[in-house]
C-alpha cells in the first residue's frame, strides 16, 4: 500500500500552520519543507480524499500568494487544487492514467473532473508569474503527462520545482 495524504503548499512569513484557511487540520499539519522565498510545504497524512484540510483560494487570499493543495491516492496519482489572488483557481491531476482508476462507474472520465495538461500547464504558469517566478509550459506538461515512477509523491515535487517552488 502507498501514501495516501495531502500537501499543503503556500508562501508566507507565519507559518502556514497558524493561518485561519487550514484551522481545521491545525493539529494534523506538519512542516514537511521550507522552500526559498517563504514557501512551505506542509503535510496532513491519511485520509480518503472526503477531509476538508481547508481551502486553497482562502489560503492564497490570507497569503496575498498563490497556494496549492496535493491530494496524493496511494502513491499512484494525484489531485491538484491552486489558486492564486489574481488569476483564480485551477484544478488538475498528475498521472491521468492512475487516476482513471480511481473514477467511479457514473461513465465521468478525468477529462470531466480536471484540466487538460496544456489548459493546466497554462495556469500553471500564470499561478507561477503571480509569485514572481517563471514557469516554463513544455517542462510542466512533461510533469502534467507523466505516469507516476516511481512514485506520485515524487511527480508532486517535480511540479513544485517546475513551478518555481525550488528547495534551498
Amino acid at each position: 500500500m502507498g501514501y495516501w495524504g495531502y500537501y499543503v503548499v503556500g508562501r508566507s512569513e507565519r507559518p502556514l500552520a497558524e493561518l485561519s484557511a487550514v484551522a481545521g487540520v491545525r493539529e494534523e499539519l506538519s512542516l514537511l519543507v521550507q522552500r526559498d522565498d517563504g514557501w512551505q510545504v506542509w503535510e496532513v497524512a491519511g485520509g480518503d480524499g472526503t477531509r476538508d484540510v481547508g481551502n486553497m483560494n482562502t489560503l492564497a487570499l490570507e497569503t496575498g500568494a498563490p497556494a496549492l493543495f496535493g491530494y496524493v491516492m496511494d502513491s499512484d496519482c494525484v489531485v491538484i487544487e491552486a489558486s492564486a489572488p489574481e488569476s483564480g483557481a485551477w484544478t488538475t491531476c498528475l498521472a491521468r492514467r492512475a487516476m482513471a482508476g480511481y473514477l467511479g462507474d457514473d461513465g465521468l472520465t478525468v477529462e470531466d473532473y480536471f484540466l487538460e495538461p496544456r489548459d493546466a500547464a497554462e495556469r500553471a504558469v500564470a499561478w507561477a508569474a503571480e509569485s514572481g517566478r517563471t514557469a516554463r509550459t513544455g517542462p510542466l506538461l512533461d510533469v502534467l503527462n507523466a505516469e507516476a515512477e516511481p512514485s506520485a509523491e515524487e511527480l508532486f515535487f517535480r511540479l513544485l520545482d517546475r513551478l518555481g517552488v525550488v528547495p534551498q
